[in-house]
């Protein structure tokens, strides 16, 4: 049985997974108004902090969705990868627990990324969108093998969601697991552990979830098409 978490101590009738979701939207609100109340032409503390991730997020999806949709695409993936590194950086708490442990908080974000990038993929192309699952071979021949490989792309669209939620949900079950077996295993060396790899793998599972829907999206509105 696994001990009861401090809020789920404080909200017993709520899920942890819910409660712990609304904390991180919270502390990220509430960093957001200290860093707007704050600015400043010469950057310090937080908002140094922050201006270097959206550097970093900016040069992430001028890579990925290209330089014409960056801007539009930044305040979503920005969202995502400090929603998610705040998650999985609570279950590093003691008496705190990872929403993003839970398939039911990921899949409430790969769901409408899956949304958002084909309502954009239409917006940007039109119908003419519907051509990116057909393959590369057009012709009134190759009619069977353009049905086949609209069937096969959409499969393989509609299996996105479910990817992006299971990899970031199995990922921060293994680091949980891993965390307490390090924890029987070598108790004097646990806080160490837990700071580097814990905050190791919070950043890179973030990463990715963003990346992934980055590159989602740059495939939908790509000039390709």
């Amino acid at each position: 049985m696994e001990a009861p978490t401090f809020l789920g101590m404080l909200l017993p009738s709520i899920p942890p997974y819910v409660s712990y979701s609304w904390l991180a939207i919270i502390f990220l609100i509430i960093v957001s108004l200290i860093v707007r109340g704050k600015l400043s032409l010469i950057p310090s503390g937080i908002q140094n902090v922050m201006e270097v991730i959206l550097e970093f997020l900016s040069s992430q999806a001028r890579d990925a969705v290209g330089s014409k949709y960056a801007k539009t695409f930044i305040p979503l993936l920005g969202t995502l990868f400090l929603y998610i590194l705040t998650c999985n950086l609570f279950g590093l708490i003691p008496g705190f627990e990872s929403p993003t442990g839970n398939l039911n908080t990921n899949a409430s974000m790969a769901v409408p990324v899956f949304f958002i990038y084909q309502f954009y993929g239409f917006k940007v192309h039109g119908i003419k969108y519907l051509e990116h699952f057909l393959g590369p071979i057009r012709s009134i021949y190759a009619i069977p093998f353009m049905a086949f490989m609209f069937i096969v792309e959409w499969i393989s669209h509609l299996a996105r969601p479910v990817t992006l939620s299971v990899r970031l949900f199995g990922n921060m079950m293994s680091k949980h697991l891993l965390l307490m077996v390090l924890g029987v295993l070598t108790p004097l060396l646990v806080p160490t552990l837990v700071l580097i790899l814990g905050t190791a793998v919070s950043f890179i599972q973030a990463y990715i979830f963003m990346i992934l829907t980055a590159a989602y999206i740059g495939g939908a509105v790509e000039e390709s098409h």
